[in-house]
């Protein structure tokens, strides 16, 4: 080969190796995945929740304001705002919404009919019976995530009450009318109560500064103890109903953040660690799996939680097998 070819023949060898290289640098950047929350509570009584979410996503290798960013929508426990911050985020075009609770994840589903954003729900009781999804194995819409069944959970809180204070006969039940997690637990809540010779009181409450009246009603129908099915604005009001509680020296057992704020007893689903799982969803999503053939997972981790404090305040001895059954006591 001459040398006028061998110099040709490196010419073009060398703009055929560079023309990809080329492209390649002028390629744009690939936008950063807008996750949107939308958020029923406050967002400080759900800080604890939120802190799970972000550390699931760190367990991922995302980071929010980095390579992810969270846009946070919450209804302040206005349960009609909801609708409008849904249709907030699908203006924004998120990439995924995730929301908790059934009214949550119901607002999700109805803001985009029309608009299918994949949509990932958590601590959401029974999201088959809500009509969420299809199934747990075929979800087969745009919705997935997690769910666990209240009712389950509100008749068990009647056992572990029972089997704890054998003497307890009538037992106020605080509910909020307006959450959907209400009528099927108190259902189930009816027939554990036949079995365990138990009377029920329910007292409904929408608005947590109705609460001191609430409990001035109770006092006068004189409950041998207190049981509360979980709501966000009553989750908010927690350590209120918790003291308003002790001041009617009732045994009272809820969510497991009601024994946290001074409640006797907590029992439910370990909403930390579901928040936590949140992101595995959201990262199958974002590597492009449909979140119709992602299975819904059940919750399957739960505490019992006993706080001997409020035990002491109440003047009440809580048994060796209560302790025994108990996850984290409280001292």
């Amino acid at each position: 080969m001459s040398r006028a070819r061998r110099r040709q023949f490196l010419i073009e060898a060398g703009a055929l190796l560079a023309a990809p290289l080329s492209g390649f640098a002028q390629q744009p950047a690939a936008p950063i995945p807008r996750i949107g929350f939308l958020g029923v509570a406050t967002p400080a009584a759900w800080a604890t929740r939120i802190d799970a979410l972000q550390a699931g996503f760190r367990d991922l290798g995302y980071v929010d304001g980095k390579n992810i960013v969270i846009e946070y929508r919450f209804a302040g426990g206005q349960y009609d705002r909801l609708p409008e911050l849904a249709a907030e985020l699908v203006r924004l075009r998120v990439d995924v919404m995730v929301t908790h609770s059934s009214l949550g994840a119901v607002a999700a589903k109805q803001a985009t009919a029309s608009n299918p954003i994949p949509v990932v729900m958590t601590n959401v009781g029974d999201a088959v019976g809500f009509g969420l999804v299809a199934s747990l194995a075929r979800p087969g819409g745009n919705i997935t995530g997690d769910t666990f069944f209240t009712a389950e959970i509100a008749a068990k809180r009647l056992e572990l009450l029972k089997e704890a204070f054998p003497y307890v006969r009538r037992v106020a039940v605080l509910a909020n009318p307006d959450t959907l997690v209400t009528v099927p637990a108190i259902q189930a809540m009816e027939v554990t109560a036949k079995a365990l010779n138990l009377a029920l009181q329910r007292f409904d409450v929408r608005d947590p500064a109705a609460l001191d009246g609430t409990f001035n009603a109770m006092a006068r129908d004189n409950p041998d103890g207190l049981s509360v099915i979980e709501d966000v604005k009553l989750i908010s009001s927690f350590k209120k109903i918790a003291e308003l509680a002790i001041k009617l020296r009732l045994p009272s057992i809820g969510f497991v953040d009601f024994a946290d704020a001074g409640g006797l007893f907590g029992y439910g689903a370990d909403f930390r660690a579901l928040y936590r799982r949140v992101a595995v969803f959201v990262d199958k999503i974002l590597k492009g799996a449909k979140p119709a053939d992602i299975p819904v997972e059940r919750a399957t981790k739960f505490e019992f939680v006993v706080n001997t404090k409020t035990a002491k305040a109440l003047g009440l001895t809580i048994s060796l097998p209560i302790r025994l059954r108990a996850e984290r006591i409280i001292e």
